[in-house]
């Protein structure tokens, strides 16, 4: 099941809101949120809620262990390190096992069967939260969670469970026990949703349209602006698209009393490559800060190795295919070429270097969408004018000039514009001595029938498409 439907908007939402505030205490409120979660789950991946459930009782039970293993006094290290091997040999297999042989094949000229396993949907998320439970509790960071119910629900909670953002145990586990979710945190929730939903729905999949007709044909015949167009389209789609799961993500954890960390914050305003990881996916670019670079040594020593081997790592999370590897690699070189000039680069225009970083994470994105290297190769060839069939075509133009309000829509949407006037517009609603509520209700009624709008527009949308998946669902 997706948010972006018409099942989840109208039938499975509405029934576990409904179902959430008429039952009495915080217990049974947990047992609603985690059946609804499991049958979240189970609508799309039948089979594999039973792998999620077995995740989660290893990881919950490895905990339980560690606790016994410190209060006698025993190493918990042999616990760790197994619990995170099979954590990683269960990614491996469901995710990289077709890489793996597929590899193998190539290279040694052998023809092993090639193991066709479905990717459960989300893997990539509920794992890494479950490790890092498994290792907070090694580091005595964290309490262990003697209830598997609770454990279950922060794994397996549906807001985040399939792509995102990578919630920490440290980061709910007070929630977990109490939490009251207030009008404000309601209406906030309501409001992020929506807006959410409007950048998945009403940008991203019409970005998607244009991504397919330019890149996804014939690389031949295309042209340098068109592959240029589709390349700067993808750029936007998989911001909105993501960061639109993220915004519905937080807005439903926080209707239920549950607190996300964000995971977007401008990206695209960045003025370095550095500043853009700072900005991008943060849930993940902190698990690998703090799980892999800083356990390597971090900056203290071997940096460069440590930020080779955490890249590469982050680029294969994304995908089993080599492209996502390179993808890391390319980010790696870009920063370690960075950090040494970042004094020199903060003299610059900011302009310029908001602009630099731009062209340097489209290029990125470039790596990132073709998985096939040949076509990779021959889509940098056109975009800078070694093939193709010329700068434009008469179909190109069309086409741009048919999409220019949606690329305007798209780089004034990821600016700081947005964010800039919904903070003007709180301020200049906001309460003062002798006004009553007379401010406040028109920002809160205004709120209201914009995310009314938002949904009922991509309600409309819906209709006629029926819906379509979030590009970090195969991750």
């Amino acid at each position: 099941m997706v948010f972006s439907s018409l099942i989840f908007l109208f039938l499975f939402l509405p029934a576990c809101l409904i179902c959430y505030f008429l039952v009495p205490g915080l217990k049974a409120k947990n047992l609603v949120l985690v059946v609804f979660s499991l049958v979240f789950y189970a609508w799309g991946e039948p089979f594999y809620v039973l792998l999620l459930l077995a995740s989660a009782a290893m990881n919950y039970f490895a905990g339980l262990l560690m606790g016994g293993c410190r209060r006698r006094g025993k190493s918990l290290k042999p616990v760790l390190v197994g619990t995170v091997a099979l954590n990683l040999l269960a990614l491996g297999v469901f995710k990289y096992a077709a890489l793996a042989v597929t590899t193998l094949n190539e290279l040694s000229g052998l023809a092993l069967p090639v193991p066709q396993i479905a990717l459960p949907i989300g893997i990539s998320f509920y794992t890494f939260q479950a490790m890092s439970y498994v290792v907070d509790v090694y580091r005595d960071e964290v309490g262990v969670q003697r209830s598997y119910g609770k454990f279950l629900l922060y794994i397996s909670l549906f807001p985040q469970l399939i792509a995102g953002p990578i919630v920490r145990y440290s980061d709910i586990e007070a929630q977990l026990e109490d939490r009251h979710a207030s009008r404000e945190d309601m209406f906030y929730g309501l409001i992020r949703f929506a807006i959410g939903l409007g950048k998945k729905i009403l940008i991203a999949d019409h970005c998607y349209t244009v991504v397919t007709q330019m890149l996804d044909g014939s690389l031949s015949s295309a042209t340098t602006l068109g592959t240029w167009l589709g390349i700067l389209m993808f750029t936007f789609q998989i911001y909105f698209d993501f960061s639109g799961y993220s915004d519905m993500a937080i807005g439903l954890g926080r209707i239920f009393g549950f607190k996300y960390m964000e995971n977007f914050n401008l990206p695209y305003a960045a003025r370095s490559i550095t500043d853009f990881w700072r900005r991008w996916h943060m849930s993940l670019s902190s698990f690998f800060r703090d799980y892999v670079y800083i356990p390597l040594g971090g900056n203290r020593r071997h940096r460069w190795f440590n930020l080779l081997v955490t890249w590469c790592l982050t680029g294969l999370w994304h995908g089993a295919s080599w492209n996502f590897l390179l993808w890391g690699f390319y980010f790696f070189v870009l920063l370690s070429v960075e950090k040494p000039l970042l004094k020199k680069l903060r003299r610059w225009p900011n302009v310029v270097r908001n602009l630099l970083t731009m062209f340097l994470v489209v290029i990125g994105w470039t790596i990132f969408y073709f998985t096939d290297f040949a076509r990779l190769g021959q889509a940098f060839a056109v975009m800078f004018g070694f093939a193709g069939s010329g700068f434009v075509s008469g179909q190109v133009r069309i086409l741009l000039l048919n999409n220019l309000p949606l690329l305007l829509l798209c780089i004034l949407g990821s600016s700081i514009l947005p964010r800039a006037l919904g903070n003007y517009f709180g301020v200049l609603c906001a309460k003062r001595p002798g006004d009553g509520n007379g401010r406040q209700l028109v920002f809160v009624t205004v709120s209201y029938v914009f995310s009314v709008a938002l949904i009922a527009l991509s309600t409309v949308s819906l209709v006629g498409s029926g819906f379509s998946a979030f590009l970090y669902y195969r991750f």
